[in-house]
């Protein structure tokens, strides 16, 4: 089977398209004829060998994947030959035609979900539930801030919130971005390149401030979010590229919590009960994955570069 491959760390062009053997799933596990690929950043972190834990040279890149069941190893039970599933993570990369999983790493990809909006689902969709409401603890009612909300775990939170009857002020840098997040029901849309945009949605929040702030760039923003929350209000950091200087006073004043997230430290139980309401939700329509480009896999290098532009409007996604 073709697969991408990467030798050695660096820039995008160490992602090189190589053929290698079809894998063979073990017991507990699931082989995936793979039809469309997530593009995550995270990928790009690794890929460069600026992440915390690297994986072993070579390996092929990737987590999210869509396409059917290939076979299964002995004791696989959840899935069977020719179902349509998404992966969220696999045991040989995601990047290949053909990809291993762990049977409870496979999840049912409901019918009018598209292959490509289902690679689109693992990383993205699991980061916004986890964020908003295993770390947040988001409630009805409350107000959230997403910034960056165009891209994959963006567009993720602004359907879960608007879902669980949230009032939801996202922020765009482009006015195709902001346009988007109108169409996709945020109540309020903000440029986040404005200055003012910040005292904007404490306005728009009747001055209470916000409950909820999902940070996508907490070394940009998340001294600037503090003052921006409500009493006893919550910042989420889902990314950060740098050191981060804030003012304490601003918890302390407001009671509020800095509240870190990353996939690789769900728990168990929690792994289970959000891919349970991912499935319920793009099963009822309540969720709905974009997709802003399709790229051939052998033009990985080309989506490795595009998924760190700003501007996002949706998940980059491969076809091999």
């Amino acid at each position: 089977m073709k697969a991408i491959r990467v030798k050695e760390f660096g820039g995008p062009e160490v992602l090189q398209t190589a053929t290698v053997d079809d894998p063979v799933p073990a017991e507990g596990q699931v082989l995936v004829r793979v039809r469309a690929i997530g593009i995550n950043p995270v990928e790009t972190y690794i890929r460069s060998g600026q992440y915390a834990v690297l994986p072993p040279l070579p390996y092929t890149p990737g987590a999210d994947a869509a396409g059917e069941v290939a076979a299964v190893g002995t004791g696989v039970k959840q899935v069977k030959v020719g179902d349509r599933v998404y992966t969220a993570g696999t045991l040989t990369g995601a990047y290949a035609e053909m990809t291993l999983v762990e049977a409870g790493k496979v999840h049912a990809l409901p019918d009018g979900i598209s292959f490509q909006q289902g690679a689109a689902i693992g990383v993205p969709y699991a980061t916004a539930y986890h964020s908003l409401f295993q770390r947040a603890h988001a409630r009805p009612g409350d107000t959230v801030m997403i910034h960056g909300a165009t891209g994959g775990v963006g567009i993720a939170a602004v359907q879960l919130a608007r879902g669980a009857g949230m009032t939801v002020i996202a922020t765009g840098g482009t006015p195709e971005g902001r346009a988007m997040l109108e169409e996709l029901g945020a109540d309020h849309v903000l440029d986040h390149r404005a200055d003012d945009h910040l005292d904007q949605a404490r306005k728009l929040s009747g001055g209470r401030g916000v409950d909820v702030i999902l940070e996508m760039l907490a070394d940009v923003n998340l001294g600037k979010d503090l003052p921006a929350l409500a009493h006893e209000g919550r910042v989420v950091v889902i990314g950060n590229r740098g050191t981060v200087e804030i003012n304490a006073r601003d918890l302390m004043q407001r009671r509020a919590s800095i509240l870190g997230t990353a996939l690789a430290h769900v728990k168990p139980d929690e792994y289970r009960s959000l891919h349970a309401a991912l499935v319920a939700g793009l099963a009822n329509g309540t969720l709905n994955p974009i997709i802003s480009r399709e790229l051939p896999m052998d033009q990985a290098p080309e989506a490795h570069t595009l998924v760190m532009e700003p501007g996002a409007r949706g998940k980059i996604v491969l076809i091999p």
